[in-house]
């Protein structure tokens, strides 16, 4: 599946020291990523955050192909997947600058690039992310000292 991490877990791999509760990932939308991520999606039991359960809803790549943005709850833990997230054009404007992340285990993870994130943070606009810019501006200062 081709994807990047972004938002709060992207940050805390840069060194920022805020905790976050959710998963956030821009995903690739050709049709073969999209199969395969509603695949991992079914798997997960993954449900929209905030819908009624009586609400319908296929998961399936037509539905992702037809919407961008989803926040599910999932058997993992909230997952927000983003087609296209803040000030960016999406997946491929953010795998070219990713980072590879070795978890161990065997599990790489595509992680975006500290400059990518404070991109996406200050487009977001959120008081929230006002904040977040703020600890990953400090974070690329220390960075670039050597910290």
């Amino acid at each position: 599946m081709a994807y990047v991490l972004i938002g709060g877990l992207a940050g805390r791999v840069h060194g920022s020291p805020t905790i976050t509760s959710d998963t956030d990932l821009s995903y690739a939308r050709d049709g073969e990523n999209l199969r395969r991520l509603a695949d991992a999606l079914v798997e997960l039991k993954a449900r929209l955050r905030g819908v009624d359960d009586d609400v319908s809803f296929v998961l399936d790549a037509l539905t992702l192909e037809q919407g961008q943005n989803f926040t599910f709850d999932t058997t993992a833990g909230p997952l927000d997947i983003l087609g296209l997230p803040a000030g960016t054009k999406g997946y491929a404007d953010l795998a070219p600058n990713a980072v590879s992340v070795d978890l161990g285990e065997g599990l790489t993870v595509a992680v975006c690039s500290l400059e990518d994130l404070i991109r996406m943070k200050r487009a977001a606009g959120r008081p929230k992310d006002r904040i977040e810019l703020e600890v990953l501006t400090a974070v690329r200062e220390e960075t670039d000292r050597g910290v």
